[in-house]
């Protein structure tokens, strides 16, 4: 099988504990627990999308781009007949390398910058359009060296904003990379790590965080600094505060920036 470059699962052999949480996090049965460590089975069953990431309490799984072979969606699929694994239904089609996917249609990778470029015609009722540009958008799910982090503005949101501040999309979204999650409910260090892992592999130009004004909601002010700062890059971030009335807490132009 020809070799592609991409984004698999590196697995740190000293951190791991063998404590095999990442095992059914991974839907392709890549990663199985051998002689007391998680190991990757075989690279093309890796869809690097990293849904494993925020499973590892001992921040042992990270990414890490090398030639190796392509993802092969049928090879999953015997893969998981043979350790009696049920395949996904409704899988996504084989992707491109660098292009995410995998077994779960919910992470499939679609880009939707596109849409950007059709001119809308004229007299058409005003409504409010999505300004969603990928897909997915979920932190754990998002693969650092998917084509719309380069050269873009990222936003890193908490769930709960778009929900809180309705005009979210033509104030924040527009035109920029979006990644969403709670801090409350998921791994700090995995979002560190991810997302140290999108700004060191692309060109971003800023960084918007986008929280909550509930204190457990900081956490991913935090995390999105912590990246920044460790990958040495000088890029702006813009801290925006959501209150629970949906209202955004600072005055315009008074955001704070790190």
């Amino acid at each position: 099988m020809a070799k592609v470059t991409r984004q698999v699962i590196k697995i740190d052999e000293e951190l791991c504990n063998g404590c095999g949480l990442c095992v059914p996090s991974c839907a392709e049965g890549a990663i199985q627990i051998i002689d007391g460590k998680a190991k990757l089975v075989q690279d093309r069953y890796c869809d690097g999308l990293g849904a494993c990431l925020g499973e590892c309490p001992q921040g042992a799984l990270s990414f890490e781009e090398r030639d190796t072979e392509e993802y092969d969606e049928s090879a999953v699929e015997e893969h998981l007949k043979k350790i009696g694994r049920a395949p996904q239904p409704h899988a996504a089609p084989k992707p491109h390398a660098h292009h995410g996917g995998g077994g779960c249609p919910s992470a499939k990778m679609f880009d939707f910058r596109a849409k950007d470029e059709v001119a809308k015609p004229a007299g058409e009722s005003v409504q409010i359009e999505s300004e969603l540009r990928q897909w997915p958008v979920k932190l754990n799910l998002v693969n650092p060296g998917a084509p719309y982090f380069q050269d873009a503005d990222l936003l890193v949101a908490a769930d709960c904003t778009a929900f809180a501040y309705g005009s979210l999309h033509p104030d924040f979204l527009r035109g920029k990379a979006l990644v969403i999650g709670c801090p409350k409910f998921d791994d700090i260090d995995a979002y560190v790590a991810k997302l140290h892992a999108i700004v060191t592999q692309n060109n971003i130009k800023s960084v918007t965080v986008l929280h909550m004004e509930v204190p457990c909601c900081f956490g991913i002010v935090a995390a999105a600094k912590q990246a920044v700062e460790a990958s040495g890059k000088s890029i702006p971030v813009i801290v925006r505060t959501v209150s629970l009335q949906g209202e955004i807490t600072e005055p315009k132009g008074m955001a704070a920036m790190f």
